[in-house]
């Protein structure tokens, strides 16, 4: 072999050593920078955060979603008694703060009518934004780590959204408009505004605008959530960001319209809400039902719904043995496969962001790295082979 192809293949040698690390951005601001979100395959949307892991809708959860390679942190936002955005999934604070350890606070108790219902408890909307952080989070479920409660405080749409925009890759976000009816009765703003009004505010604020899979919405991805169709509605022609209709179990009316599982799930009311929605995010079992813990004939819902045009988002994937049907042989990845290549669903809502992640990245890689490596050392193989000299015999 001569000096001169002696060269080539160390420069090669060294390219290849440089090229074998990961690509991974360093945190930045500097959007050029970040790896873009993934569009090709479902989206894995974190509940609440990794809350499987960590305890919901706190900043330790979601940046662990963001470690473990979620596209989307979801939240769901209420109101402070002063009028600040919160995230927090139950308008009381019972079950997920330490609330009831507060003896400044027992005289809070309250009762009021929740979606046609009473109900007891420590209401959000009563407690100042100053109040509510002085409670810190706990799981909901005795049944996961409980060694985080009473160590993060709940956060506000705002720190939120914050943490997705300094995210070392673009990460979106997927924020719920939280029973409005509940929230603008009893939270007022000056000049007539309402919750769904202050919502789009700050999405606004901190740039997240265009339509589904436009420049600016690939540049800040945000999906907007709720299980109020009139609040869908009514924030229409205040943005074009996508937007996605929840749909409850089978026997729940919506708490605005007061419209049947029946009604909402109809072709005709599929043909009027596309119109404002880009996509429906149903309870799982109502797509494929379950009896006795085996998953039974899907419904004809998901086929419906891309017949308009409607991506199908559905909630929620869980790990734990008890939400995993005996068809799935209780193993989440079992359960992925099925409803990603057999359903055909377009995101998923998990609380273990990182088992959704690992199963994708194993089926259908996230990026097309490992075949340009492939392709990478196929070409610099034959460039090797292009400068070896005939051997001596």
């Amino acid at each position: 072999m001569n000096s001169s192809s002696c060269a080539i293949i160390t420069f090669l040698l060294l390219f290849i050593g440089c090229s074998s690390r990961p690509l991974y951005p360093l945190p930045s601001h500097d959007e050029k920078t970040k790896i873009p979100l993934q569009t090709f395959r479902p989206f894995n949307v974190a509940h609440r955060g990794s809350n499987g892991e960590l305890p919901e809708e706190t900043a330790p959860s979601y940046l662990r979603a963001i470690e473990e390679g979620t596209d989307f942190i979801e939240t769901d936002i209420l109101v402070s008694k002063d009028g600040v955005l919160m995230c927090h999934h139950d308008v009381i604070l019972d079950d997920t703060t330490d609330v009831l350890d507060h003896i400044q606070f027992a005289d809070r108790k309250r009762t009021y009518e929740v979606e046609g219902a009473n109900m007891t408890g420590l209401f959000i909307f009563d407690f100042t934004l100053e109040e509510l952080k002085t409670l810190r989070a706990k799981q909901r479920f005795s049944f996961r780590d409980q060694q985080y409660n009473g160590k993060f405080p709940i956060i506000t749409f705002e720190e939120y959204i914050q943490i997705a925009i300094n995210a070392p890759r673009v990460v979106g976000i997927y924020p719920e408009i939280k029973n409005p009816v509940l929230m603008n009765q009893h939270v007022k703003w000056p000049k007539g505004k309402r919750f769904e009004d202050v919502f789009v505010e700050i999405l606004k604020k901190y740039g997240y605008k265009g339509s589904y899979m436009s420049k600016e919405w690939l540049k800040q991805p945000c999906f907007i959530q709720s299980f109020a169709p009139s609040s869908l509605v009514h924030i229409h022609n205040k943005t074009d960001l996508p937007k996605i209709f929840l749909i409850d179990d089978v026997d729940v009316r919506t708490q605005d319209t007061n419209q049947t599982y029946q009604e909402i799930t109809s072709d005709r009311y599929f043909n009027y809400i596309k119109e404002f929605v880009v996509g429906i995010g149903p309870w799982k079992d109502t797509i494929v039902p379950v009896i006795d813990n085996y998953i039974e004939t899907p419904t004809d819902l998901v086929d419906r719904a891309h017949a308009y045009n409607l991506q199908v988002h559905p909630y929620t994937f869980r790990n734990e043995n008890k939400y995993l049907h005996f068809n799935f042989s209780e193993d989440p990845y079992i359960e992925y496969d099925y409803w990603i290549n057999t359903i055909g669903v377009d995101g998923l809502f998990t609380d273990f962001t990182g088992s959704l992640h690992r199963y994708q990245e194993w089926t259908c890689p996230s990026s097309s790295d490992n075949r340009d490596a492939t392709k990478l050392l196929q070409k610099i193989s034959s460039m090797i082979v292009k400068y070896e000299l005939p051997r001596r015999t």
